[in-house]
Order: C-alpha cells, then structure tokens, then sequence
C-alpha cells in the first residue's frame, strides 16, 4: 500500500463516517398505540422516555428489576402490553433484566447499527417503545437473551 491508497482510505471512511452519523434518521413505523412527544413527555420519567422514545440505555445494575423474582409479567412502561413471563426472565449477570423468550407477538425487532457493530434491537409491538438487545449468547431452550433495559419495563405480580 502506498501514501496515496493510505490517504484515499482514510478519506472515503471519514466520508462515510460523516454520512453515517449526519445522514437520514430512521423512519418511524406505524403502531396500533401512538401518542405525541408532549403526550409521551407528560406519561414517562425522564429516563423512561429517554430509553423508549429516544433509545437510550440505563446503565448496568440500575433497575430493581434486574433483581426481581416473584411470578409475574413485565409490561411496556409505555402501553402496558405485556412482553415478557417472569417464567422466562434468568441472570444473565450483565446488570438488566434478561429474558430468553418474549410472549407471543409481544415485541418486534430491527438491526441496530448505532454502535458501529450490526445488534438486533427489540422494541415493544404496540407502541415501539425501544427496549433493549437480543443476543445469541442465551439460556436453552432458545439460546436467545433479551436484554432489556428496566425503566421501559413495569413488574405485574402474578
């Protein structure tokens, strides 16, 4: 490789670089459950918003959720669509919620390109509230660990 590979290199990644962060955003998809910002604003915490409007993440060991483990089901902190049994939740020891499948036609998933790396995001099938991160690396029977962020969750006991 020469100087003038090197810098046409160095030059096309900056390039795409800047198109990457600055470029179009995602499109927003239609769901049965949709509020305003206002309306989402005035029904959220600040952190609950920031995670399911605007996908943020809540830092590790944030959630007492993460520690919940009485029978039960979680739910969208933004609709109330129940997503996931607490028959299927686990310790995956990362700091959030974990579970290895959601309830039947619960959430939807999208790839997630935000970190430079390709994950699959999940996001809540009523209101598409952004909840966290399916990963391979998960309990049988599915092999899969939702990982999910506590403050777009609410606990129901059983």
């Amino acid at each position: 490789m020469n100087r003038r590979q090197f810098l046409s290199g160095g030059v096309t990644g900056a390039v795409a670089l800047v198109l990457w962060q600055f470029g179009p955003g995602r499109a927003e998809a239609a769901y049965p459950f949709t509020l305003s910002d206002a309306e989402w604003r005035k029904r959220l915490s600040p952190w609950a918003y920031k995670v399911l409007r605007q996908r943020a993440t809540e830092p590790p060991f944030f959630s007492p959720l993460d520690r919940e483990h009485r029978a039960g089901t979680f739910v969208c902190a933004g609709c109330a669509l129940p997503l996931f049994s607490s028959k299927t939740k686990f310790d995956s020891g990362t700091g959030w919620p974990s579970f290895w499948a959601p309830l039947r036609k619960a959430v939807g998933t999208s790839r997630d390109f935000d970190l430079g790396t390709i994950r699959t995001e999940v996001h809540c099938a009523r209101c598409g509230g952004h909840l966290g991160h399916v990963f391979d690396d998960g309990p049988r029977p599915t092999g899969k660990r939702y990982c999910m962020n506590g403050v777009a969750l609410r606990f129901q006991p059983a």
